[in-house]
């Protein structure tokens, strides 16, 4: 199965913060997912190998903003930018601030927020391929399948039995290293010969599990 993974990133994030800003490794599972975030000496270093490399967007600590003003017109307009904040956000008074994300600043809220501004078909949560036993339960029902992609808010899957769309089935999963997940998953539409499930309800020490799987995976 192809993979959602890009094998080199799509979008160039430049950095105007310290490291600090950001969790623990979002710079490292964000690029795996198409979006390079980089600091202003990597990314001057990486236009002198390729001088018509632009930025896609810039990430700028609220209290930094001043700094990053020149990077925010690069001579083919203006250069979206997200700001790193306190509690507060952004007011919107600068017609440059698409958004705000609160300092640190985790790979979750990074993804969707970057999903929205770049993406036609965005995504709220990253999706990976996978190849999972699943077990299956409907009524007095059980079977095994296969899970062939997964993000917190369902997956694909391939099963001996038909899953009718529309219809509510109890799903197990053992996530290797991360723990196991029991949710309530919909069959919301097929890509034959598959099934795409949507969880339903998911609480939130299951969801920190799936989210916790695919941040290990695209990790790797």
């Amino acid at each position: 199965m192809q993979s959602d993974t890009p094998a080199t990133p799509s979008r160039t994030i430049l950095l105007h913060a310290s490291r600090d800003v950001l969790a623990p490794m979002t710079d490292v599972i964000l690029a795996r997912l198409g979006y390079s975030i980089v600091v202003p000496e990597s990314f001057e270093v990486m236009r002198v190998e390729n001088p018509s490399l632009r930025a896609d967007m810039l990430l700028v600590d609220e209290r930094r903003l001043v700094e990053a003003s020149m990077y925010s017109d690069d001579g083919e307009g203006e250069i979206p930018i997200v700001l790193l904040t306190g509690q507060h956000g952004a007011t919107g008074a600068d017609r440059r601030i698409v958004g705000a994300v609160k300092r640190p600043a985790g790979m979750h809220d990074l993804y969707r927020l970057l999903q929205q501004v770049f993406e036609d078909t965005p995504r709220s949560t990253p999706r990976i391929p996978t190849q999972l036993r699943a077990q299956c339960n409907r009524g007095e029902r059980s079977w095994e399948g296969r899970v062939l992609s997964l993000s917190a808010n369902g997956c694909l899957i391939r099963t001996p039995e038909e899953i009718p769309l529309g219809q509510t089935i109890q799903l197990t999963v053992d996530l290797p290293r991360a723990g196991g997940i029991i949710v309530e998953a919909e069959a919301a539409y097929q890509l034959l010969p598959d099934v795409g499930l949507v969880f339903s309800s998911v609480p939130a020490a299951q969801r920190l599990t799936i989210e916790r799987f695919v941040a290990q995976s695209l990790i790797g």
